[in-house]
């Protein structure tokens, strides 16, 4: 358990230890706690954004290049580290929080979606970033997404997109391709799997892009566009498991199908241009798909969205909680009624 205090200053961490109110966790020193820095300030490279954890993926996972281009993206924008918070649920990818020096929420299976928005509507001024694996986004924690993508929360889902259960030693996931021979499919994978690509876009999401891990430059663009953008934004990310599917070999074959978006004329601005990407099976598209033009700021003067029809897109949540009691009776329903037109 993480005991916080105020960023720039030292906590004493311990699993299943938490200060009591009034307690010093500095005088009380617990038997294997660890003094954890916050720091406070923007990074000026990639290793200021990382913790000292050293990550235990296994060798060649695609993970690795996942947590480099996120470090750089966070560089690139400047952001302070202690107003970034990173949260995530279960599985090799969920790591992730643990290997960065921001704040970061370990959550459970699933349910990183609905713990970031609320993150996000109580500090609006944090900026969030939820890390999941294909499991953990399109499985248990399937039913969250369209209602993350409905309320259209300003974070940004990260997906690591491996087509297996790898924290648990490889069983077939819900974007296992058909036919691959997983521990769970000894015969071949038989379900259709799940197209995270035309999902997004069926259930309405603003921004929707796919990068390939071992293309770090261009994960991190990527990174650094899904974040800028006013709304809630998703990026899948191919990133290979070669211990549970294909070996090392796996780079060169999925390298060889990659599709750059941004140097084939793709329009993202074209919603039915994108669906037909996305339900091609025989490239791996790596840009962004759709990018819904958008009214408001994005994150810095230079976000480089263009203004559009502000009708066309339902805009974020406000900023604060506005809360009804039931208690009320007809003055509270007016006011839902007035909060549901003003935010039509």
């Amino acid at each position: 358990m993480e005991s916080t205090t105020e960023p720039g200053k030292s906590v004493l961490v311990q699993e299943g230890h938490e200060p009591a109110p009034g307690e010093n966790a500095a005088e009380n020193s617990l038997e294997g706690a660890v003094s954890v820095p916050l720091p406070l300030g923007v990074g000026e490279r990639r290793q200021d954004y990382r913790s000292a954890l050293e990550p235990v993926w296994c060798p060649g996972c695609g993970d690795f290049y996942v947590l480099d281009s996120l470090a750089d993206a966070l560089v690139e924008l400047r952001l302070p580290r202690h107003m970034v918070s990173l949260v995530s649920g279960i599985g090799c990818s969920s790591r992730i929080p643990g290997y960065m020096s921001t704040y970061g929420f370990n959550s459970i299976h699933g349910r990183a979606l609905p713990i970031a928005s609320g993150l996000k509507l109580a500090r609006p001024e944090i900026t969030v970033v939820v890390a999941a694996g294909d499991g953990d986004a399109f499985s248990i924690g399937g039913g969250h997404l369209v209602h993350a993508v409905r309320r259209n929360v300003d974070l940004t889902l990260l997906v690591m997109d491996n087509g297996v259960y790898g924290l648990t030693k490889g069983q077939v996931s819900p974007t296992t391709p058909l036919g691959a021979l997983t521990k769970t499919t000894e015969q071949g994978a038989f379900d259709s799997p799940v197209n995270p690509l035309e999902l997004m876009l069926v259930y309405g999401c603003g921004f929707v892009a796919q990068a390939y891990s071992a293309d770090t430059r261009g994960m991190t663009e990527l990174i650094i566009e899904a974040m800028r953008y006013p709304g809630f934004s998703f990026l899948n990310i191919v990133s290979p498991c070669p211990t549970f599917r294909g070996g090392m070999g796996i780079y060169k074959d999925l390298r060889s199908q990659v599709n750059r978006l941004a140097s084939s004329g793709h329009d993202a601005s074209d919603y039915e241009q994108a669906m037909a990407v996305a339900r091609d099976g025989s490239r791996i598209p790596h840009g962004v798909l759709y990018r819904r033009t958008v009214a408001g700021p994005g994150l810095g003067a230079d976000a480089g969205l263009a203004v559009s029809d502000p009708a066309a897109l339902r805009p974020p949540l406000p900023t604060g909680l506005h809360y009804v009691s039931l208690q009320e009776g007809s003055a509270g329903l007016e006011r839902i009624a007035a909060l549901a037109e003003r935010y039509r």
